[in-house]
Order: structure tokens, then sequence, then C-alpha cells
């Protein structure tokens, strides 16, 4: 499955709120045991991916349980991308501070997979007048 084709199924799932919900319960449980237990987790986290990731190659093929999807590790990784981008700028919001700049490596292929989902979407044309002219943009071009 490709990675437009994922994101673009994403919000007709079910399954997104359960999801959610688990991923607040982890995030939760693993608060209330404190800063310093929340830093072991992703010092160790880290540790596991700078070793790990080593061994792997962006073609070989990731499943994903919750929906029985799976897509390459280079797609997988730029869903990864994604998520990230859009929360920190969730987190910097949330906390009243201004979303940290990410490098261009991580900023360019976002922006490119959320160009091609809001033409997917909406079409070139109100992705071209959102871009260019405002008197003629859309309301919105939102992918999610």
């Amino acid at each position: 499955m490709s990675t437009i084709l994922f994101c673009t199924n994403q919000e007709s799932l079910s399954y997104t709120q359960e999801i959610s919900s688990g991923i607040r319960a982890k995030g939760e449980g693993i608060s209330s045991e404190g800063l310093r237990r929340l830093v072991e987790c992703v010092r160790a986290a880290l540790d596991q991916q700078r070793t790990g990731l080593e061994e792997v190659h962006g073609d070989w093929v990731v499943f994903m349980p919750q929906t029985g999807w799976a897509l390459s590790l280079d797609d997988f990784l730029m869903t990864r991308l994604v998520e990230l981008a859009v929360h920190m700028d969730d987190l910097a919001v949330s906390v009243g501070l201004s979303a940290p700049d990410l490098p261009g490596a991580a900023l360019d292929p976002v922006v490119a997979l959320l160009t091609g989902l809001a033409v997917r979407r909406h079409g070139q044309a109100a992705l071209l007048r959102a871009l260019t002219r405002a008197e003629r943009a859309p309301v919105a071009i939102n992918v999610f």
C-alpha cells in the first residue's frame, strides 16, 4: 500500500478512536511514573532505534496489526515524519509556544506528501488557488 493511499484511508477507519485512546492511556501510565521514568523510556527507545535501524532496508515490509495493512519501511517512516510534524505543532500550541522549525530533510517530504494528499482530496485548482490566489482560494484545503 502506498503512503498516499494509507493516509487517504485513515479518515474512514473506525479504529482510530480506539488507537488514540490506547496511546493516551499508555502515555498517562508512563507519565504517572514521573519524569525520570519518561526519560528512561525515551532513552531506551532511541538506543533501540539507533542499533536496529542499521540492520534494515527501506523496501522491507512493515505490518501494522491495527489495520491489517503493510507498508514498505520507507513509506512507514514517512507516516511517522508526518505524525511528528503535525504533533510537534499540536504540542507547541497546547503549551503556548511556537512550533520549532523542522530541518529541510524532514519538512520537504512531509510537505510533498501533504501536497499530494491535498490535490487528491480537493483537486489541483483548489491547491494552486490556495497557494497563489487568496481572492479565489477555497476556504480550506486540509488533508486530515
